[in-house]
């Protein structure tokens, strides 16, 4: 049975060492002479599933999947072996349909009349791991067209010995711009004017205009994120995605960086079916009569004669997908009756749901059908004077919304115009579908919700941590200043009050505390009675005469006659 996915992006890569490392260093003998050009390399479609590519290893030729989501390049070779070097390095690459796994091997690498020297490449012996017999299906080996950085038999070797393919072949030359370009064919479409190609440093004849078309940025995305590189972009703000309504789909990006409105694209020629979240496919496929959504292979399921138009935005252009893309009918799927049905190719994002909230969604072939795509390496290539800038994505779209409605009612309405018919037209959007969401996704999302923003929630918990600490020491000082201040109002002597400015005149106890009115002595008896109290009529006058007092006893005492 054909897997769905073939090769999706690495969720897991476990390494593991066996013997001895052994060094190896890279010679290469006028390198300039070594590079025979030719206009490009032809890719072979299997069912539209998988896109391969011939690469011969130590003299013997080997058919390679061409993957974008991955760096690293291995074959297993189910009868000739290639003459190589045994690294004695073992290495483990885990994909979502089984694990390659071997040794690391120098050899001499042959691709598109390129030739590389003393090339690392991961010989696997077993492939019983895989949900299919790769072989038959078509393919030896995979062949990552990621950037060096992200090659995982690279961080196993010493130096350079370990990088890239392309990055050896881009390195050779330091005259030739550091791109690749693919376009990718269809089967099943009436007027399908091409087929599949690969080339580096060159582009397509015919495509020259890719080179106009804006250039997607990789490195901001990179940046943004802090994570291991990949061929990724950011979509258009608010209408990254134009469902089959004609409406722009919005759901809330789960990168925590991204900006708002915009998702974070990876682009990877490994998925047959493109990756989108729930809610978009749930957009895309809900309002179809008669659609099923698969709760064991995570698909909806579609009438295939369901013609469905949507297109995604990236730098400001439009990139409409075939409607023979949207619906696929490659997989022979029946339903409960026996009817064909067909697959919804923009799959719930599930098995490769991004833990650290790296992306949003996955292009895969799908999507990629749609474009001629060149990825422009830029100063991923070290030591290189020329194409030093940024890498960078350019697209440019290979389907015409008018032909391609023309070829999908040739191919599945055999030739007669019904899409207009009631069972076609989509359902109002409040009876719209939503596909079951699995404890074990419900799960990946609480995961991802904590992994993607620990930093902030480690800042949050530090900042909570200071202000708590600093309300403490702060509460501390001030219990600490309230006990000196105490003291302080106390004086020198204990029976010394804190303040004397409102003490009345007339307080008994004022001589008791060392004190005494108007600057007198608090021993000078005879000024003791004298308390400044004076009648209300008593007045000066300047030169009047006063009469002395006289006074008269009586009862012992005196007293005063005026």
């Amino acid at each position: 049975m054909r897997t769905l996915i073939p090769f999706p992006l690495a969720l897991a890569i476990f390494h593991s060492c066996h013997g001895l490392k052994l060094p190896f260093e890279v010679h290469i003998t006028n390198p300039t002479a070594r590079i025979q050009r030719r206009a490009s390399m032809p890719i072979s479609n299997t069912g539209n599933a998988q896109y391969i590519g011939n690469i011969t290893l130590g003299g013997v030729l080997s058919r390679v999947m061409l993957d974008t989501g991955s760096s690293d390049l291995w074959a297993a070779f189910p009868k000739e072996q290639p003459v190589s070097k045994d690294t004695g390095t073992g290495v483990t690459l885990a994909y979502a349909v089984g694990r390659a796994s071997g040794n690391v091997h120098m050899t001499t690498a042959e691709i598109d009349g390129h030739t590389v020297d003393d090339q690392a490449f991961l010989l696997v012996g077993n492939t019983s791991t895989f949900s299919s017999n790769i072989h038959a299906q078509g393919y030896d080996g995979l062949f990552g067209l990621g950037p060096n950085k992200g090659s995982q038999v690279r961080k196993k070797l010493d130096g350079n010995t370990g990088d890239t393919m392309l990055t050896r072949i881009f390195s050779q030359n330091k005259t030739s711009a550091n791109y690749i370009t693919f376009l990718l064919d269809r089967k099943g479409d009436p007027t399908d004017p091409f087929t599949g190609q690969f080339t580096l440093s060159e582009i397509v004849p015919g495509f020259e205009n890719i080179t106009t078309m804006p250039k997607l940025d990789v490195d901001t995305v990179n940046r943004l994120l802090q994570a291991d590189q990949h061929w990724q972009a950011l979509t258009d703000k608010n209408n990254g995605i134009i469902g089959p309504d004609g409406n722009a789909i919005t759901v809330d990006s789960i990168v925590p960086g991204a900006p708002k409105g915009q998702f974070v694209a990876v682009f990877d020629s490994g998925f047959t079916f493109s990756q989108v979240p729930r809610e978009v496919s749930d957009a895309i496929y809900g309002r179809v009569h008669g659609a099923v959504y698969d709760v064991k292979d995570e698909i909806w399921t579609v009438p295939c004669g369901q013609y469905l138009n949507i297109s995604f935005n990236f730098g400001g252009i439009s990139y409409p997908v075939h409607p023979l893309d949207t619906v696929d009918d490659n997989f022979s799927r029946t339903d409960l009756n026996g009817n064909k049905i067909c697959i919804g190719a923009f799959q719930p994002i599930t098995s490769a749901f991004s833990l650290l909230g790296h992306y949003d969604m996955i292009m895969g072939m799908s999507f990629l059908r749609n474009v001629y795509t060149l990825l422009d390496f830029g100063n991923w290539i070290k030591d290189k004077p020329t194409d030093t800038g940024h890498p960078y994505i350019q697209i440019a779209s290979v389907t015409n919304v008018a032909s391609a409605r023309t070829d999908f009612i040739q191919t599945r309405l055999g030739g007669v115009d019904t899409t207009g018919d009631a069972k076609w037209t989509l359902l109002p959007k409040e009876e719209m579908q939503h596909s079951p969401v699995s404890e074990e996704e419900k799960k990946k999302k609480y995961q991802e919700l904590v992994l993607s923003r620990w930093p902030y929630i480690l800042t949050g918990c530090l900042v909570f941590i200071i202000i708590v600490v600093g309300l403490c020491i702060w509460r501390c000082c001030c219990r600490k200043g309230a006990k000196k201040g105490s003291k302080t109002k106390k004086g020198m002597f204990s029976g010394e009050p804190a303040s004397t400015t409102y003490l009345p005149l007339q307080d008994p106890n004022r001589f008791k505390e060392g004190l005494s009115p108007l600057g007198q002595s608090p021993f000078d008896a005879s000024t003791a009675s004298l308390g400044g109290h004076y009648p209300p009529d008593a007045q000066y006058s300047p030169g009047a005469q006063y009469p002395p007092p006289q006074y008269s006893q009586s009862g012992g005492g005196y007293q005063h006659h005026s």
